[in-house]
């Protein structure tokens, strides 16, 4: 298996990982702050094992290390706004929103990696936004909020792959992962006492006994080992090609739902019109990418 083919391979194991994390979020009876707080907190634990003592991280500049923990802060922003679309909605509608990283990207990696913009890009993210207006009338008003943090997710989703892609070939996986995860944990903290002193209510940070097996799972299945494969995988892919990969999120993701949280019972044929329509314009890529080819080879002769 050469390596473009392991890097898919790996690719999807850990999409399917993280389409399995949004569950995971509606089982746990935490606030999304407090399941962040403790998912970062679990996962840079279990890589303190993994990074055998931190020998490649003592050989890293510091502005090398610095900018790692620059892209953590950005991580820890997309699972609150994850998890908090996932509070104010539902999972399968958090997934759908998750499906637009792949617009978002194709504005963030060339102004990140400082490439041209290539149009079937665009036009496949323009090609979204129908399907977005869909899910949005189709939904109750109260769930609104839920999908305008959905798209917060994905928008910072999209600038962290971007910037990973930038980065990745400074340190080894593990380390960049205990460096990004690590510094998420840190920014949480100082966020915590403020958020506790703002809210008008008592906020629950210690998890009640069954939300510690799910806490588990989605810290060292659905996030170590997934964020591992998934950082690893951009050594042979390029971040929009990943972010294609991710876009099967939602539907690993809403088959799930569908069968563990019986969302499918608050949902109208409108968004799923309108799911449909958003994947048929991410799957559309392939197809958009061999007819740009072909025309700027054509071009070319």
């Amino acid at each position: 298996m050469d390596n473009e083919k392991r890097a898919y391979l790996e690719l999807h194991i850990a999409v399917f990982l993280f389409g399995f994390t949004a569950i995971l979020g509606g089982l746990i009876q935490l606030s999304a702050l407090a399941i962040v707080w403790w998912r970062v907190l679990i996962t840079s634990l279990s890589l303190l094992f993994l990074i055998r003592g931190g020998k490649a991280l003592r050989r890293l500049p510091r502005v090398t290390i610095l900018q790692f923990m620059g892209v953590g802060v950005l991580v820890a922003l997309h699972w609150l706004a994850f998890y908090g679309a996932i509070k104010l909605a539902n999972a399968s509608i958090t997934l759908i929103c998750m499906a637009t990283t792949s617009f978002f990207t194709s504005f963030t990696e060339p102004l990140i990696l400082r490439q041209r913009m290539r149009w079937h890009e665009a036009v496949l993210g323009l090609a979204i936004i129908p399907g977005m207006a869909l899910i949005v009338s189709s939904t109750e008003a109260s769930m609104n909020a839920g999908i305008l943090a959905g798209l917060s997710a994905a928008l910072i989703a999209a600038f962290f792959a971007s910037l990973n892609k930038k980065l990745i070939g400074r340190s080894d996986e593990m380390s960049i992962t205990f460096l990004e995860l690590g510094s998420a944990w840190l920014f949480l903290c100082l966020v915590l006492p403020i958020y506790i002193s703002q809210s008008d209510e008592p906020i629950q940070l210690m998890p009640a006994p069954a939300d510690w097996a799910y806490l588990i799972i989605l810290s060292l299945l659905c996030t170590t080992l997934a964020y591992i494969l998934a950082l690893r995988s951009l050594r042979h892919l390029s971040a929009f090609a990943s972010n294609l990969v991710v876009n099967l999120e939602p539907v690993y993701g809403i088959a799930l739902a569908w069968f563990i949280l019986k969302e499918h019972q608050d949902l109208s044929p409108g968004f799923y019109w309108g799911v449909l329509i958003i994947l048929a314009a991410v799957f559309g890529y392939p197809f958009l990418r061999r007819t740009a080819g072909k025309k700027q080879s054509g071009e070319k002769s």
